[in-house]
């Protein structure tokens, strides 16, 4: 049997791979506290599971149209033009089963084979990924510490030629909880818009902000028609397993995107759709709730993680993860990575499984308990006293 070469390019997402050798070790009786996985470890919020059920016996069972249920469709627009201070209208909204069909469908619509596109690394390996499904070339933009986890904007320049077609912006940043700058944003946009590109703007952590407040390059000037917005409700709203995400862009760009849909997934199920305008529209305390128990976690793990030898983190200003530079322990990201997992019971995430520039650091998910950060900090420390 012949795999296609199409697919022989697709990548992976190393956090699951971790997941089943985590998962194997405790089939085995292992103790393993698991900080490898981004995902919420909170419930989804009642009001959203009891409005899911409510729509299951009122037999919202059926297909919707493609591009979502109107009123979902005009949920999403309001909540966009409220957060994004940006003007948006339900038929610039498409749902869809989680962010990583907006980054598919974004990449199939924009991209031709022989384009180029300009992505965070280390990053969200799906971006790498599916530039590369789709024929074009992907285009490393290399996040570093020393720039506080931004990207240098000489280095930046230098990337973009005649072939670049797409940028992909990801802030708050998945695996190193760094936010762009609204200089940087200005600073993207100006040269977006000076060469004829479109943005892949990831919004996905957009409510989980720890300083200051967020701000969407949509909302720059000029730059609504010519950034495609991806969020979602996996993790603001805990609905990981709701599979349900939404892009803002321009009409043609959602006409593109549902072409896509068409072809693929036809539309999002019915019942999840209608959760998901309570989520929107009911009450937005549990989310703050989450969002302030992030934060208390992700103060105890940098004051942990930094009090391990060889170990340094900076303080991420979003999302839910810890990046700490490991490169004074003398083993690669992946070597580190593998020995914390079967001699200490700790999961984490190689630097490397987000892209090259990752290579010296390990990504720790706090979406975890304190109880866990605490137990999975001291072994990890034990662990690493005896190799250092």
């Amino acid at each position: 049997m012949k795999i296609s070469k199409m697919i022989q390019r697709a990548g992976t997402e190393t956090a699951f791979e971790m997941l089943a050798k985590a998962k194997e070790l405790e089939r085995q009786g292992k103790s393993v506290i698991h900080f490898e996985i981004g995902e919420p470890d909170f419930n989804t919020p009642e009001n959203v599971k009891e409005a899911g059920i409510k729509a299951i016996k009122e037999n919202y069972t059926h297909y919707s149209p493609t591009q979502g249920i109107l009123e979902l469709r005009e949920a999403v627009a309001e909540y966009i033009s409220k957060t994004r201070d940006i003007k948006v209208t339900p038929d610039e909204v498409i749902i869809t089963p989680g962010g990583k069909d907006v980054i598919f469908g974004t990449m199939l619509s924009l991209l031709d084979e022989g384009d180029e596109a300009i992505y965070p690394n280390p990053g969200y390996p799906i971006y790498e990924s599916a530039i590369r499904l789709v024929g074009a070339k992907p285009v490393p933009m290399p996040i570093r510490e020393e720039n506080d986890f931004a990207f240098d904007r000489k280095e930046f320049e230098k990337l973009v030629t005649p072939k670049t077609r797409l940028i992909v912006i990801n802030s708050p940043a998945n695996p190193t909880g760094g936010i762009l700058s609204y200089e940087d944003l200005e600073f993207i946009a100006d040269i977006a818009k000076k060469n004829d590109i479109m943005i892949l703007s990831d919004e996905i952590y957009s409510r989980i902000i720890y300083e200051g407040k967020f701000v969407s390059i949509a909302s720059l000037p000029g730059m609504k028609e010519r950034t495609v917005i991806l969020d979602g409700f996996s993790k603001t709203y805990a609905m990981t397993g709701w599979r349900l995400g939404y892009a803002v862009a321009n009409k043609e760009v959602i006409e593109a995107l549902k072409r896509v849909a068409v072809n693929s997934f036809s539309c999002v199920a019915t019942f999840v759709q209608m959760a998901g305008i309570e989520a929107l529209r009911g009450p937005q305390d549990e989310p703050e709730r989450m969002r302030k128990e992030y934060e208390e976690r992700r103060n105890l793990i940098i004051q942990g993680l930094n009090e391990i030898p060889g170990f340094s983190v900076k303080m991420p200003k979003g999302a839910f993860y810890a990046f700490p530079n490991v490169k004074k322990v003398g083993k690669s990201s992946k070597e580190l990575a593998d020995y914390l997992l079967y001699e200490a019971g700790v999961c984490t995430l190689s630097g490397t499984a987000f892209g090259e520039y990752g290579e010296g650091y390990l990504r720790f998910s706090y979406a975890t308990s304190k109880e866990n950060i605490i137990e999975g900090l001291k072994r990890v420390k034990q662990a690493i006293e005896k190799i250092i």
